[in-house]
């Protein structure tokens, strides 16, 4: 891996882990306002309950990738981000949000993406020559 990569990686990955731990603990304490939050959560239309489970997933997920080894483990991460930044982008757009409220998911978005196609060799799943 180049010093390049390395440096693109590590950016944006601990810009994605700041992004995902603010808002999963904002969301485990329940905080009403900000990115997340129970008045976001309620304006989009979902139960409050389902902030705990974000915030549980963000926080799991942000531990998942940032530390050594599990590859496997660090594939359903990023998974999970993608998810629920795609899910927070389509339930803006269908309830009918202006743009600008598109782009905290899209930028957490871009950076989990970024993060994935950056990420050194130890932390991807090496398939066996078949």
């Amino acid at each position: 891996m180049t010093k390049r990569n390395k440096i693109i990686y590590w950016i944006s990955t601990i810009w994605l882990a700041l992004g995902m731990i603010a808002t999963g603990i904002g969301q485990l304490f329940k905080a009403k306002a900000g990115q997340g939050g129970v008045d976001m959560v309620t304006h989009l239309g979902y139960p409050v309950y389902l902030i705990t489970l974000l915030g549980v997933l963000k926080v799991l997920g942000v531990i998942t990738v940032l530390i050594p080894r599990f590859p496997l483990l660090k594939e359903w991460a990023y998974a999970g981000f993608f998810f629920i930044m795609t899910g927070a982008m389509f339930s803006h757009i269908a309830t009918g949000d202006p743009v600008s409220s598109l782009f905290p998911s899209l930028l957490l978005l871009v950076l989990a993406a970024i993060s994935w196609y950056f990420r050194p060799a130890d932390r991807k799943i090496i398939l066996a020559n078949q």
